[in-house]
């Protein structure tokens, strides 16, 4: 059975190969899930899913893309393997994401962007996409629902995200985004929705856009190409921070490197760093590489006690990261 390969035997395999779907598994029923909330606001949008490459909504389809990899726990498996993280994995985040989908769809169902408030609020939906965003962590002009600060990378994404977070069950945006300046943005998506309940949409197309079935490079190719989406360029240069944490080789030859307590500390790290920042684990992962690289170069040593340096380690880390977001963030369309 194809899900026993190894995974070297399983990265040689074509997408299109994969006999995978969407029905009679955990996907079909979150997707019933986003189109009961929609149900629930009276909303004539039933957005359709297909399995493709990423996380996609295509423009003018008023219908999204799931990852492949979330059709199956192999899948899953081999995703966290080569990437640290499985985007959607678990049952939370796979809706958050949906209902950002969601707002696109609906979007897409409407026509939203062609509205003049619409281009007030959000920007002109036909600018191009940039292939970095600089977001600014501390603006209040956009809610915060994906990682990464995404309403920031495009007026369509600041769309949806405003749209996911109206969209959220028991979300209290109205509490929430109090005093900010995307609560405007909030209460313009609620008046239009209301406005738009039991209206059909105008466009009802039901099309896929590179379903997994038309795929046919290997997952090889496919995590070659993903993994250069989230690397940050090595400009930094580390070493005046790092003789904040660590100290010399010499005259500490009785201590561990800080190689080896940066590997030993590896995981707990790059997971902090991710959750506080909103970096992907894999950028922040790759940061980290750079840093150890660097500390061998140097030939670092940790003296005790530990746990200090761990908590300098994090800031350290946290503070390199921020500057390859600051320098931009490769966006990854969803």
């Amino acid at each position: 059975m194809w899900h026993t390969l190894s995974d070297d035997e399983l990265l040689d395999m074509r997408l299109c190969d994969l006999p995978v779907r969407i029905e009679g598994t955990v996907l079909e029923d979150r997707v019933a899930r986003v189109h009961e909330e929609f149900e629930r606001r009276d909303l004539r949008v039933r957005p359709h899913a297909w399995l493709g490459e990423e996380w996609f909504c295509p423009d003018g389809v008023p219908g999204f893309a799931i990852p492949f990899y979330l059709a199956h726990p192999r899948l899953m498996q081999l995703e966290r393997r080569q990437m640290l993280e499985v985007e959607g994995g678990t049952e939370r985040e796979c809706l958050r994401i949906m209902r950002h989908e969601a707002g696109h769809a609906v979007s897409n169902a409407f026509n939203l962007h062609r509205r003049r408030r619409f281009r007030d609020l959000f920007g002109r939906f036909r600018d191009p996409y940039p292939n970095f965003y600089k977001p600014d962590p501390s603006s209040r002009d956009y809610v915060l629902h994906l990682k990464a600060w995404y309403a920031q990378a495009h007026p369509a994404e600041d769309f949806a995200e405003t749209c996911a977070v109206w969209l959220q069950p028991g979300s209290r945006w109205r509490r929430r985004y109090q005093d900010w300046g995307a609560l405007t943005k909030l209460k313009y998506v609620a008046q239009l929705m209301a406005e738009l309940s039991a209206t059909t949409p105008p466009n009802r197309r039901r099309d896929t856009v590179d379903p997994l079935s038309k795929l046919t490079h290997t997952l090889r190719e496919h995590y070659g190409r993903k993994t250069q989406h989230y690397l940050f360029a090595r400009t930094q240069v580390y070493d005046r921070d790092l003789h904040r944490v660590f100290h010399p080789n010499h005259g500490n030859e009785r201590f561990p490197t800080a190689v080896h307590f940066l590997r030993s500390a590896e995981r707990e790290l790059t997971q902090s760093v991710a959750e506080v920042t909103g970096v992907h684990t894999y950028a922040v992962d790759q940061v980290l590489e750079n840093v150890i690289a660097r500390c061998k170069e140097l030939r670092l040593r940790v003296r005790p006690p530990k746990e200090s340096v761990k908590r300098k380690a994090l800031i350290m880390l946290t503070a390199q990261t921020m500057k390859g977001v600051y320098a931009g963030y490769h966006r990854i369309p969803l």
